[in-house]
């Protein structure tokens, strides 16, 4: 929290920074405040914190655009990464740029014997366990990396979707030369209706704003809107609401693991680096049965329920249980699971620990009865 408002302090917001920009958004000073204020408070030199990404995927493809290039990889250092993220993946394959997978050891820690990066290519980590039970990444597995790769020429590229303010320092602090995220996530504290952002090296920085928006353009443009004060606000909210989801996660891990169902983490295990608990449910019945329960204890749509079906990104019908103020807004408490084996339900956020206690209460009970 003291990070987040020096950074505040240091970039010198005031009120009339907060109003927003519209049409092309030139000389919109509170953006590029902003930008300041997410550089210091992630640990980079620069940031790009924008409302025209759809998504935290749509900001991630983005940036794999902007660092890859022909006749180099990326190397993916936590294993299969996240489904909706595969498409951008092969599209870069199919240009010549190599897309190698290397899965961490069995003690969840990465395996350098794996990776062979020359200079110019890149490491990609997802800090998050996404749809595995492997443990999520912070600063014990990350930094050995980033020290490691850049001996090698190579750069670092985090997604740090679920991850931001689980530990008291960000994947800038360990040597990342990009972090991307989704406002609609941990950094969004829960108000930011849409967006994310881009916090790295400046070069690289300046190559995503080009990748998004034009070569020439780059970080001059996009205008806020009505977006700038939310996404200002939310940060500063971020870190209390990321405490919350974090308790609650530790209350469902106990809560399951006393149900008689296996948890990742446990609930010994304090040390924390994202918000996603995935739980061992063994059948698809159970999974929809558990996310149908926490959707009916959501303010929003309480009295839907849901069913598993081709969501876009995917390639398993997927269910998802999400009644929070903000559409896709996993800070907020939500459920989900591919249909398919092993049967993981994973479930995020929770910005009032109250609130994750009564709904995975409710869905556990749901499933003894």
């Amino acid at each position: 929290m003291e990070r987040v408002i020096q950074a505040f302090r240091q970039a010198k917001i005031s009120s009339i920074d907060l109003m927003g920009s519209t049409g092309y958004g030139y000389q919109d000073r509170g953006r590029e405040r902003l930008d300041e204020v997410f550089a210091h408070v992630f640990g980079t030199e620069a940031a790009l914190v924008r409302p025209q990404w759809a998504s935290g995927t749509h900001a991630l493809a983005t940036a794999l655009k902007a660092v890859a290039h022909p006749r180099q990889a990326i190397w993916i250092a936590t294993g299969m990464p996240y489904d909706t993220i595969l498409p951008s993946l092969e599209r870069l394959r199919s240009e010549g740029t190599g897309v190698i997978l290397v899965d961490p050891l069995k003690d969840g820690n990465p395996d350098f014997s794996q990776m062979h990066p020359t200079c110019g290519d890149t490491i990609y980590i997802q800090r998050s366990r996404g749809y595995a039970t492997r443990r999520a990444w912070g600063r014990t597995e990350i930094e050995p990396v980033a020290r490691w790769a850049h001996q090698h020429g190579a750069q670092i590229l985090i997604d740090n979707c679920y991850g931001e303010f689980t530990q008291t320092e960000e994947p800038g602090h360990w040597g990342a030369d990009l972090v991307v995220g989704s406002l609609m996530k941990n950094p969004g504290g829960a108000i930011a209706p849409t967006g994310a952002y881009v916090a790295g090296n400046a070069d690289w920085v300046e190559r995503v704003a080009e990748e998004l928006f034009a070569p020439g353009i780059g970080k001059e443009v996009g205008a806020t809107g009505p977006y700038l004060r939310l996404i200002a606000q939310g940060l500063f909210l971020a870190p209390q609401m990321v405490a919350e989801a974090l308790k609650g996660g530790l209350y469902t891990s106990w809560a399951a693991e006393n149900h008689g169902i296996v948890s990742f983490p446990t609930a010994q295990d304090h040390d924390r680096n994202d918000i996603v608990v995935a739980l061992h449910l063994k059948t698809p019945d159970r999974v929809i049965a558990f996310c149908q329960v926490v959707q009916s204890w959501e303010p929003i749509d309480a009295f839907a329920k849901p069913e598993p079906w081709d969501m876009p990104g995917y390639d398993h019908h997927i269910i998802m249980a999400a009644g929070g103020f903000v559409s896709g807004g996993s800070l907020e408490l939500s459920c989900d699971a591919p249909i398919r084996p092993p049967y993981h339900v994973y479930l995020q956020g929770g910005v009032n620990r109250w609130h994750t206690k009564l709904a995975v209460d409710a869905a556990l009970d749901a499933l003894s009865s």
